[in-house]
């Protein structure tokens, strides 16, 4: 079932021929459209940027990227010369919004086939879009992402590691292991080790520092960082050994980011995902190699969590076959 947010577009989605479980009419502040969204289950959701109040700065379609899964909205636009506008439409590609357009056909065509990065590579004008700081780093001078692995060995220490060559193209990075010592094997000066008690005033000492990536292992020490993301590694015996060992585990991670690392679902598979589990899934990751570039893959995910805004390409995962996620 489907979603409708419309304003002044009403018409055009009016004419559309698909099952709506819920719809809005009217003009709606970010944060209304957060609240009323980040936990409702729906196959797309059809957006008249005229129902965001204040669409026009970017920084608020940012942040509506940044707290939904942008791959199952299609946002409508208007005429609006300003929206119309190359740079406006590079700065939603920038953000991790793929799936715009202006016409019955164009939504018809996105609801049944979602776009990726490189579907509106040729309208990104990269030479005219600066990488920018994040807000938040301004504010706080440094931002600190806590990795958890929720599956076991689901990846965090890995994932950081790649993270990491990544964001220092852009920041002056430090990665943080918690009550391990698996850092010393990357031989990186910026990746240290530290135990439970000796983590916030570590994470004091650094000031310099643009962004800090803390893998937390077992650590309970969240609430040192601006955000954490929970990885689970989406294989049957992963996740029913976790389901034996938590069966609420999904409601202690109900509007926390869970990322699917590791991950050969399709698109359908992590929408099946997310009905069996009635979670909300932030990105789903495929398996990496570490000894290769793989930009392609982590600058959209940096991208949408406002970290890079320079997406420079982006390949669909593989698909695979849809299977029951969970054995009980």
């Amino acid at each position: 079932m489907n979603v409708i947010v419309a304003n002044k577009n009403k018409s055009l989605l009016d004419s559309l021929e698909i099952d709506v479980i819920k719809r809005l009419d009217g003009e709606f502040t970010v944060d209304e459209l957060i609240k009323t969204f980040s936990n409702f289950f729906y196959n797309k959701m059809f957006l008249d940027i005229t129902a965001i109040k204040d669409y026009q700065n970017v920084n608020n379609i940012q942040k509506l990227a940044m707290n939904m899964n942008m791959d199952k909205v299609i946002l409508l636009l208007d005429d609006n010369p300003e929206t119309s506008s190359s740079s406006y439409l590079s700065k939603l590609i920038s953000v991790g919004i793929y799936n715009f357009t202006r016409n019955h056909e164009g939504l018809m065509y996105l609801y049944n086939h979602t776009n990726t990065y490189r579907d509106v590579a040729h309208i990104h004008q990269l030479q005219n879009i600066t990488t920018q700081i994040n807000e938040r780093i301004i504010e706080k001078q440094r931002y600190v992402l806590g990795i958890k692995n929720v599956t076991t060995n689901a990846g965090a220490t890995t994932l950081i590691y790649m993270l990491k060559k990544e964001l220092s193209n852009h920041y002056n990075v430090l990665a943080i292991e918690v009550d391990r010592n698996d850092f010393m094997y990357f031989k990186d000066k910026d990746m240290i080790s530290v135990r439970s008690n000796e983590l916030g005033n570590t994470i004091m000492q650094y000031q310099d520092k643009d962004v800090i990536l803390v893998d937390l292992n077992e650590s309970n020490e969240e609430n040192v960082c601006n955000d954490v993301l929970y990885l689970i590694e989406p294989s049957t015996i992963k996740l029913n050994r976790m389901i034996l060992i938590d069966r609420r585990i999904f409601e202690r991670l109900n509007g926390k980011k869970i990322i699917l690392n590791k991950s050969l679902l399709s698109e359908d598979d992590v929408n099946q995902f997310e009905r069996e589990s009635s979670s909300k899934i932030y990105y789903s990751i495929p398996p990496l190699d570490d000894k290769k570039d793989n930009s392609s893959i982590l600058l959209p995910f940096l991208s949408k969590l406002g970290f890079v805004k320079k997406v420079e390409t982006y390949e669909e995962e593989p698909q695979s076959k849809k299977f029951s996620l969970f054995k009980f």
